[in-house]
């Protein structure tokens, strides 16, 4: 392995050369947001969609959605990322068909809090024992 010099004669970057968020001109690259990391990164976009899911067993009187009501049983969880906003979303297990969590969609300035929400939303509607 070796390295390779992003430099040319004298210290000065090699033209086409970029490394740690800097152009090879000296000029600071475009700043992106890295969903999930809580910072901002030299690629990728901002407010790029993203999701997470689980698997859980709705507690007594099931979750209530805007599109068919109250579902109860084994359910699963997606909490998605798209354009500031958070929204969860369940699904019968293994279904194909996903049914907005009513109350279940916010504005999330950071997409770094995703995980947040996911695990608080899946505390509070994962409930086994009743």
């Amino acid at each position: 392995m070796g390295e390779q010099a992003v430099t040319g004669a004298g210290a000065t970057p090699a033209p086409g050369a970029t490394t740690a968020g800097m152009t090879a001109d000296g000029s600071p690259a475009a700043s992106a947001e890295v969903p999930g990391a809580g910072m901002s990164a030299d690629a990728g976009g901002t407010g790029a969609p993203r999701e997470l899911t689980a698997d859980l067993v709705a507690g007594p009187g099931g979750v209530m959605t805007d599109e068919v009501g109250v579902v109860t049983g084994e359910l699963t969880l997606r909490t998605g990322y798209a354009d500031g906003q958070v929204t969860l979303a369940v699904q019968y297990k293994d279904a194909d068909e996903w049914y907005v969590v009513t109350g279940g969609k916010a504005p999330l300035a950071d997409p770094a809090g995703l995980d947040a929400v996911h695990a608080i939303a899946v505390a509070l509607l994962h409930r086994p024992e009743g």
